[in-house]
């Protein structure tokens, strides 16, 4: 990655509204933070990682998984809940928008039942508006995502009940 790309990502970050990204590739590891009050404020931290440093990681991260089966007892509970729904993820990263113009109404409300190929919502990636459309049908159970909000990849954006 060269200094041209960094900047470009710089650049996209800061208008993308979002706080943080973090970017690790092979050989470098990126981490570029913005001012939540003020959005020309941005900080970006620039890494070379060895290719010893990466090595020992995965011992490290083996005496943490006694931990981590009691950390995903909360979340079980709630995906109980929800396991009977499907969740509709980003594709992309992104701004999320709702509807298809500022003073148009929302693409899809909850409670509204929507057939496969429906548009359920606009991902806009360096000035490119995609649509996301649905891949099953049913009915709209939650929205879990604000309007004009940044996404990540296989971020969670809607609940649909197929039944």
């Amino acid at each position: 990655m060269d200094i041209k790309d960094i900047q470009n990502l710089i650049k996209f970050v800061a208008k993308s509204g979002a706080s943080e990204v973090k970017l690790e590739t092979e050989d470098v590891k990126i981490t570029i933070k913005t001012g939540s009050d003020d959005k020309t404020e941005t900080q970006t931290i620039v890494q070379q990682i060895p290719m010893q440093a990466q090595m020992p990681q995965a011992p490290v991260a083996a005496p943490a998984q006694p931990a981590a089966p009691v950390t995903p007892a909360q979340p079980v509970a709630a995906e109980d809940d929800n396991s009977k729904y499907i969740t509709v993820k980003s594709p992309i990263i992104g701004t999320l928008y709702r509807k298809p113009a500022p003073d148009k109404p929302v693409f899809v409300e909850v409670g509204q039942t929507i057939k496969e190929g429906d548009v359920l919502c606009i991902i806009e990636a360096m000035k490119l508006f995609n649509e996301i459309e649905s891949e099953v049908s049913g009915k709209i159970v939650k929205v879990l995502v604000d309007d004009s909000s940044p996404v990540e990849f296989d971020q969670p954006l809607f609940l649909v009940d197929p039944s």
